[in-house]
């Protein structure tokens, strides 16, 4: 039986429906309403829950009322049916109402909801471009996916429970004590104006200091994973204490708008506290006095009592509630923050599949200067014929790097085009157009997966030995044996840590390499692909090269000139502009720029000062 209710939401049966909105409201509803008829049946059991308690302290002075007025012999006989009825009810009808709310909360919306938000956050967040991540700390990312969906959630449920047992309560207190009497509802009247007038100067404080309080948590959160994420670069300098400077100057922050936040709260204790005692005593007199004067029954006495006590611990219950949803609100407001993005780099309606025969690349009169005003590529046109092996050089802010990304549509263009085999990248999927690229970059990063996950990357069909040939072929099957992971996983199975840091950087570089062969796509980047190995292993995976880069296009960019001397063709950059192309020789001949940096090299690396 639980599993039919747990299954009612199929949380990862479809992406995101559209782009999440930006505004509050529109925020909760786009996800509320995917599941919408679920919360129509909490509301709903919500509902009858809360008016099954509300009769209870109508039983009880209905039973007040015959144990005064009747014998003992004539009660069971004369009245069982009551009895009965009042003990099915509180025996049957009210545990069942009670596990249908708790059905709908905990087995269907619970998990299955929380989960739907989390997934579709997740992926969302994860086709966002490249530069979206650049901007933000990727652990600060991940706790909003994750707690965005728990705060939706929960704020959500515990709006339905607190309007529906204000109002039922309330409403059923007025009716009950009205019946009996019209200065029986004084009181709950007068309580009333004064409840909303609390909530009316407490919660619009309570929902700034939310919003502050969820500012504060991420500015933690933000300062630690800073930390946590260069913990290299802190043991390197031996900066411990000004990191713990760094993350307590966030801490104290956070600890100051608590304070104020839980001061509002104990006030607004206080406050309700006072509101409810002078309730229950001014209804209890009122009840008393109209007792005495033979106008009431004793069990309206028995009656009003509980009942206003009732009312007084559901406004406490209430406004727990109320803090907590407005808690739960600042949290989805800063979830927001990395959620309702909209997409910078999308796919155009109608895009096809990138479908590359030989691999020939042009670049068609460019512009990308980040948005600024100039500076970065100007007008380049490059034509990169099919099966051509080029290097890129120039000092670092050339534009080498940022003409490899505009190839791999990490930006779009601010002008210009790019085309492969005469198809406009705009206009493909962004998802074939790097299926037909493979790159190997000089900062290599891992998943945080087995060593055949990782390589198998680049091929996720192929088997165990195809992953080994191409270990063996990047020279990386020999140390691969020797790896044991912390949970005694060897070999292929060992993990490698959180971005591959188990690894040493020549060992990541040649798993990335590995990869990449056994992806075998028709045009190849490489980055500084060689720079984190030694000179054997450089020397050794070179005759790799060669095979690999037979009959592809490739880009190559090195600082290392005489890694990249025997490319077809190199292009000089400078400021984002062409200003020498020819082979090796041709250039050192013509004694220009390209020249300069080969007499200025020292150990055979470009001198990284700016352009």
């Amino acid at each position: 039986m639980f599993r039919y209710f747990e299954e009612r939401i199929p949380a990862t049966a479809r992406g995101m429906p559209g782009e999440p909105p930006d505004t509050l409201a529109a925020f909760y509803w786009f996800f509320i309403r995917q599941v919408r008829w679920y919360f129509a049946a909490l509301l709903l059991a919500g509902l009858t829950v809360a008016l099954l308690d509300a009769a209870i302290p109508f039983f009880i002075g209905k039973l007040v009322t015959l144990l005064s007025e009747v014998s003992p012999q004539a009660l069971l006989s004369d009245h069982w049916h009551i009895l009965a009825g009042m003990a099915l009810f509180m025996l049957m009808v009210r545990p069942a109402a009670i596990f249908v709310q708790n059905l709908i909360t905990n087995q269907i919306i619970a998990s299955g909801f929380t989960n739907l938000i989390r997934w579709q956050s997740h992926w969302h967040v994860v086709r966002q471009s490249w530069s979206f991540f650049q901007h933000d700390f990727a652990g600060r990312i991940a706790t909003r996916v994750m707690q965005t969906g728990v705060s939706v959630r929960d704020s959500a449920v515990s709006s339905i429970n607190a309007v529906w047992y204000i109002a039922v309560y309330g409403t059923s207190a007025l009716v009950l004590l009205g019946h009996n009497d019209a200065w029986l509802m004084l009181p709950t009247l007068v309580w009333f104006v004064c409840y909303a007038t609390l909530l009316r100067i407490f919660v619009p404080r309570l929902k700034g200091r939310s919003v502050e309080m969820s500012e504060a948590r991420s500015l933690i959160t933000g300062r630690i994973v800073d930390s946590y994420t260069n913990i290299i670069t802190v043991k390197l300098f031996g900066r411990a204490r000004e990191e713990d400077d760094y993350v307590r100057e966030a801490v104290d922050h956070h600890t100051s708008v608590f304070r104020g936040q839980l001061r509002l709260i104990t006030l607004f204790g206080l406050a309700l506290a006072l509101n409810n005692a002078v309730l229950i005593v001014s209804t209890g007199a009122i009840a008393v006095r109209l007792w005495s004067l033979g106008l009431v029954e004793v069990g309206v006495v028995a009656m009003v009592l509980p009942l206003t006590w009732q009312i007084a611990n559901i406004a406490g219950f209430v406004a727990q509630q109320v803090t907590a949803i407005f808690e739960n609100i600042g949290a989805v407001q800063e979830g927001m923050m990395s959620i309702a993005k909209p997409l910078r780099l999308t796919d155009r309606p109608g895009a096809e599949q990138l479908k590359v025969a030989k691999g020939g690349i042009v670049f068609d009169r460019i512009n990308f200067n980040y948005g600024r005003s100039g500076g970065i590529i100007d007008d380049l046109s490059l034509t990169i014929k099919p099966g051509e092996k080029i290097g890129l050089v120039g000092r670092s802010g050339a534009g080498k790097s940022t003409l490899v990304n505009l190839l791999l549509r990490f930006f779009d263009l601010e002008g210009g085009r790019i085309l492969i085999d005469g198809q406009d990248i705009a206009t493909v999927t962004q998802e074939s157009l790097r299926e037909q690229i493979s790159v190997v970059t000089q900062d290599t990063s891992l998943l945080h997966r087995s060593i055949l996950d990782n390589i198998r990357y680049g091929q996720s069909h192929v088997t165990l030995n195809g992953v080994e040939e191409a270990a063996r072929r990047a020279h990386a099957h020999e140390f691969i044996g020797n790896l044991e992971d912390w949970r005694g996983r060897t070999g292929y199975e060992a993990h490698v840590g959180e971005r591959g840091i188990k690894l040493s950087g020549g060992q990541r570089q040649r798993i990335a390499i590995a990869r990449v062969i056994l992806k075998n796509a028709p045009i190849l980047i490489l980055d500084e692909a060689t720079s984190a190995l030694d000179s054997e292993v450089e020397a050794a995976i070179q005759e790799q090269f060669e095979s690999l880069m037979a009959d592809k296009t490739v880009i190559a960019i090195a600082h290392r000139l005489s890694t990249i001397a025997r490319m077809d063709r190199l292009i000089i950059l400078d400021h984002g502009r062409i200003i020498e192309s020819g082979t090796h020789e041709e250039l050192l001949a013509l004694n220009g720029h390209y020249a300069s940096l080969w007499r200025r090299q020292s150990g055979g690396f470009l001198a990284e000062e700016a352009a």
